[in-house]
């Protein structure tokens, strides 16, 4: 998501939630399959393919880390124009922690970068500024680039929180909703130290919901302390 898609707040509602469809991948046009090939190895992607049938036709798939969506490249695969893909974003929660892995195994990445808004700066590569976001630990405004053999564009993008309704709610993992119960029981704990009795099921109902929403830890645990002095008249002293 670029920075200005960011500055919109809340996504807007979908009119009529259709048939679920995961974006699975994205082909990049490439002159030279074994070259492209090396250089994502270099990258540490999973390798899940490669597929040749004669002559023609090859298919190689990569995925990167814990991605939910992969690239595909080869012959016979695409027709546009090798190099000619730009701002395949990747989302990471640190950028520096990103750049220095991608530097160590040899790829040219650019210095980080954000973006502002300035007279006569409209274009993207018009509005970047070198170095780090001003406001650093906001999500969405810290960028690095660098791009495959062939050109094809990749842009780092740190994500640290989501945006309200910026995500689906998920498919949970029994992992993943265990560290969720996890997290919502530390904080209901401070939220019980000082609350009159009432029932934590509540509370950990309204904190996860909000949390599914998008919403980081603290603003999740306000939200149920609204939720439970609204509908459940359960008051903090001193709110």
């Amino acid at each position: 998501m670029a920075s200005a898609d960011a500055s919109s707040g809340t996504a807007n509602e979908p009119s009529g939630i259709g048939t679920d469809m995961n974006l699975e991948v994205v082909s990049l046009p490439v002159a030279d399959v074994d070259r492209a090939k090396n250089f994502y190895l270099s990258l540490g992607w999973r390798l899940d393919a490669d597929i040749a049938a004669g002559d023609y036709f090859r298919l190689v798939q990569f995925t990167p880390p814990h991605s939910g969506c992969s690239i595909h490249f080869g012959k016979g695969v695409s027709a546009s124009e090798p190099g000619s893909v730009d701002r395949l974003i990747l989302a990471v929660e640190d950028i520096d922690a990103a750049r220095n892995d991608l530097i160590s195994r040899g790829v040219d990445v650019s210095e980080a970068y954000h973006y502002e808004r300035r007279p006569g700066h409209t274009g993207e590569h018009d509005s970047r500024v070198p170095g780090p976001d001003p406001q650093r630990g906001r999500s969405y405004w810290m960028y690095a680039s660098f791009s495959d053999p062939d050109g094809n564009g990749w842009l780092l993008q740190e994500i640290t929180t989501r945006l309200p309704g910026r995500e689906w709610a998920p498919a949970t993992s029994v992992a993943s909703l265990a560290q969720l119960l996890h997290e919502t029981a530390e904080h209901h704990g401070h939220f019980e130290a000082v609350a009159p009795p009432h029932d934590w099921w509540d509370w950990y109902a309204a904190y996860m919901t909000a949390r599914q929403a998008g919403n980081a830890p603290d603003e999740a645990a306000a939200s149920a302390g609204r939720y439970m002095a609204e509908a459940k008249h359960i008051v903090v002293s001193g709110t």
